[in-house]
């Protein structure tokens, strides 16, 4: 009798366990993606304010002063003037924390904001690629 007691009280102290442990894991998936999306939304701020004070040279062609591709941010640019300095803006693409992989979504500034294609200019903003919903109902690639 003490067994079966015991086990039901475990099965139940189980049962209410796995959604809290699951809520944890998503909250901090969350609190991940948003310091990702900060991290390398910053970068490319960081690298729009070098361009349009003229420390990477002039612009390509349709970029508006954005890097043109994200892993422009890791390989570094040379600085106007400078024989072989570079500087970087991230030291490396970091992972999503929802898909596992460092593949972003990507807007340019003559995007749709609602549209998730990239047109390929610039790289004027990243978002997940997830189609996962936050608990409020909102998409996590609207952050």
């Amino acid at each position: 009798m003490e067994l079966i007691v015991a086990f039901s009280i475990m099965l139940i102290l189980t049962t209410m366990a796995v959604p809290l442990a699951r809520s944890r894991v998503r909250t901090e998936r969350e609190k991940e993606l948003r310091f990702v999306l900060r991290e390398m939304r910053t970068a490319i701020d960081k690298y729009k304010d070098y361009s349009d004070a003229g420390y990477l040279g002039p612009a390509k062609l349709d970029t508006d002063g954005y890097p043109d591709k994200l892993e422009t941010l890791v390989e570094g640019v040379k600085l106007q003037g400078q024989v072989d300095k570079k500087i970087k803006f991230l030291r490396r693409i970091p992972k999503d924390p929802f898909t596992g992989t460092r593949d972003w979504g990507m807007r340019s500034t003559k995007d749709d904001p609602t549209n998730n294609s990239w047109g390929g200019q610039n790289v004027f903003d990243v978002y997940t690629k997830t189609t996962e919903k936050a608990p409020d109902g909102t998409n996590y690639s609207d952050w």
